[in-house]
């Protein structure tokens, strides 16, 4: 890709990048080229996720696909958790209180590393599943006990996303409260 002007920042890369697709909408081969002018550029450690760059590119006037943009978002996130140590499970409680232990151990990590880009990925994949958790409840083939399960952890997970400093207190109170036993006793 060969531009007019040498951009100096990654948003103009982008924006440059995809000024020069000169197409009427983005979707998924928009942001992957997009995606690979920066890790040509930048490293492949600058590249931000298909949905951040969605939104910048909205903010300056892009009509986005979004369909296409959630899947093909979806995909490059699992593969970017996959080439990561971090294994994330939410198909029960169990596993689900694992998953997050595990996130918060990383989040504390990359704090003290003051690593803020891997800190946004981690949050950008929590998010992502969390809305995966909350359109799966809105499916009427899903039974009512995981449809409970699903709306459970989607509410941790936004907890998390808001206050991750006090996840592990508030989980614990959660796990213990009436409410919480009741509807999950096993």
């Amino acid at each position: 890709m060969e531009f007019e002007k040498e951009p100096c920042t990654k948003l103009e890369l982008m924006l440059a990048a995809w000024e020069a697709l000169d197409c009427e909408s983005v979707g998924a081969r928009e942001l992957r080229a997009i995606q690979s002018a920066v890790a040509r550029h930048f490293g492949a450690s600058a590249v931000d996720s298909p949905a951040a760059i969605a939104r910048k590119l909205a903010d300056e006037g892009a009509v986005l696909r979004h369909p296409e943009i959630l899947e093909f978002d979806a995909k490059w996130r699992d593969r970017t958790l996959a080439k990561s140590s971090l294994r994330l499970d939410f198909n029960t409680l169990t596993a689900a209180v694992q998953s997050m232990e595990e996130c918060e151990r990383v989040r504390r990590e990359l704090e003290q590393r003051a690593d803020k880009q891997a800190l946004g990925k981690l949050r950008d994949a929590l998010a992502l599943i969390r809305q995966e958790l909350i359109f799966s409840t809105s499916r009427t083939t899903t039974s009512e006990t995981d449809h409970s399960l699903a709306k459970e952890i989607a509410d941790w997970l936004e907890i998390w996303l808001r206050t991750p400093e006090l996840f592990s207190d508030w989980l614990d109170l959660r796990r213990s409260s009436t409410q919480f036993r009741q509807r999950f006793a096993q």
